[in-house]
């Protein structure tokens, strides 16, 4: 495969896979701020720094509001990881390498670039957005099931899988750090019911509340959230998850192309090694926030060495 076709496919998958993390990102938001006393400004302040998009938002709006907030990140043509923005890219990159996919993989991103452009204003309201963000993950799951069901496992397939768990990695880790940016009314403590629905909001965002009851039983727990979300292999959007998926095709592709490997590989190792035999007691001990920062900027550095390995 060329490697322009390979980058290709591998960012479209990404792409299409952002989009699902930022509709997501903004259900946090909302159903955070359904329960704040603050007017959910925090809530929505939190959605922007967990995209990454704080400068360049402050930039064009200055402080954060509901409307400015959901604009920005829902359909902003300004900002390239807007949710429109990202199918716009995403079918782009598709055109581009037709030949590669199949044809439910291009009628799934083409259908939902002809619905897209079928929504309104009224469609990004605070009160309808619900319903606009449910379309948005339907789209992504739509994809992301043609592609399973109809690829040849080549190395199409594995870059076109890499490049969701790339993404999914990083994503997964930023809506558990929406969480320390949330900072709690004076009169709630750590354990409290604000704390308790905060947390709840965060699995209900990546589709795990009901494999949290199925795994563990009572009251909704900080540290068995992070568990799950973090070092829990069964859970298919788990920081460990993703990494036991991205060795496994990056382990194909080395074989594919004749034991080609590189940093990607060593990075992806170190940071999957951890994930596997770290202890939830130890991240929280030297701290969640830390360990969320230190492993994004790290899958940032995996996703740079796959490009300069297999794109340059």
């Amino acid at each position: 495969m060329l490697s322009r076709t390979a980058e290709t496919v591998y960012w479209l998958a990404r792409y299409m896979e952002r989009m699902d993390y930022v509709a997501r990102l903004l259900e946090v938001g909302l159903r955070m701020a359904s329960m704040s006393a603050n007017s959910g400004l925090t809530e929505w302040e939190s959605a922007i720094i967990a995209a990454g998009a704080q400068r360049a938002f402050g930039n064009k709006y200055g402080v954060p509001s509901p409307d400015t907030v959901v604009d920005y990140l829902a359909r902003d043509s300004d900002n390239p990881s807007s949710i429109l923005s990202c199918l716009n890219t995403a079918r782009s990159n598709a055109r581009a390498v037709r030949t590669a996919l199949t044809t439910d993989m291009w009628e799934a991103i083409n259908v939902a670039w002809l619905e897209a452009r079928t929504l309104g204003d009224e469609d990004f309201r605070v009160d309808r957005l619900p319903a606009t963000l449910d379309w948005v993950k339907r789209a992504s799951l739509l994809f992301n099931g043609a592609y399973n069901n109809t690829m040849l496992r080549s190395d199409a397939f594995w870059f076109t899988r890499l490049g969701t768990y790339v993404e999914r990695a990083d994503n997964t880790a930023r809506i558990m750090d929406v969480k320390y940016h949330v900072l709690l009314p004076g009169h709630e403590q750590v354990g409290g019911l604000v704390d308790y629905h905060q947390w709840t909001a965060i699995l209900q965002s990546v589709s795990a509340l009901r494999a949290y009851h199925w795994v563990y039983d009572g009251r909704v727990q900080p540290w068995r959230v992070a568990e799950l979300l973090i070092i829990r292999p069964e859970m298919p959007r788990s920081l460990r998850s993703c990494y036991d998926q991205i060795i496994t095709y990056l382990d194909e592709l080395g074989l594919h192309y004749a034991g080609r490997q590189g940093e990607c590989h060593r990075l992806a190792g170190e940071l999957h090694a951890r994930l596997k035999y770290g202890r939830v007691d130890s991240i929280f001990r030297h701290g969640l926030h830390e360990f969320l920062t230190d492993y994004i900027d790290q899958t940032a550095k995996v996703g740079d060495e796959i490009s300069a390995l297999y794109f340059a």
